[in-house]
């Protein structure tokens, strides 16, 4: 069965173990209506005082009406892009392969996005292309609050339940300060263990319960 998920920014190693182990193509959610407090509009790194959040600014409606994810506008007000790329560069600047990763992470924080959806989506293709892991997706034309034909990981985004893992530790810049932080976003994991990060999440897929 297809898995179907919602597009989350820089998500967690959990996402990309599972996508991973997809064999066919992952189906993106877009006909959702959005929420508040979840990887829709925030994402966890690792930064000298443990684990830090990255926290996404967006456009309220005014209407206080439902509306769906895929016409949520982000913030445009401050540069907002600008503090999350000085903080992921205060977390990972002495990490193996930050330095080889840098250049193709810069250019996405000084471009200009106009809606989280899409701009998530763009952060999970960059963190794909890196982690060399093909990224083959569709989407959903209208909302199921349960599907038949596709597994549902929709509550992958849900950050407020999220379980414990158990993941196999892998080094990271201030585990001697803090112990391993398990599951944070992609960037962590690429940052620290750069082209083995493929093989790391493979090592994952026989262990995982989802």
């Amino acid at each position: 069965m297809e898995p179907i998920l919602h597009p989350a920014y820089f998500p967690s190693v959990a996402y990309w173990v599972l996508i991973n182990t997809s064999e066919g193509e992952i189906i993106f959610e877009k006909e959702d209506n959005y929420q508040k407090q979840t990887y829709r509009n925030r994402g966890y790194i690792y930064s000298p005082n443990g684990k830090q959040l990255l926290s996404i600014p967006i456009k309220h409606n005014k209407t206080k009406e439902h509306q769906k994810y895929k016409d949520v506008a982000l913030e445009d007000s401050f540069n907002w892009k600008k503090q999350h790329w000085k903080s992921i560069q205060t977390a990972y600047r002495t990490s193996p392969f930050f330095e080889f990763y840098e250049d193709e992470f810069a250019p996405f924080f000084e471009k200009k996005h106009r809606f989280l959806y899409d701009m998530n989506l763009e952060s999970m293709e960059l963190l794909a292309d890196c982690f060399q892991l093909e990224l083959d997706f569709s989407f959903t034309s209208e909302y199921f609050k349960e599907h038949v034909k596709e597994e549902d990981f929709r509550y992958l985004v849900n950050a407020k339940t999220e379980k414990p893992y158990g993941f196999e530790p892998y080094t990271q810049v201030f585990d001697e300060k803090h112990g391993f932080l398990e599951n944070l976003s992609g960037m962590d994991l690429l940052f620290n263990e750069g082209p083995n990060s493929l093989t790391y999440l493979e090592s994952l897929t026989s262990k995982l319960d989802f």
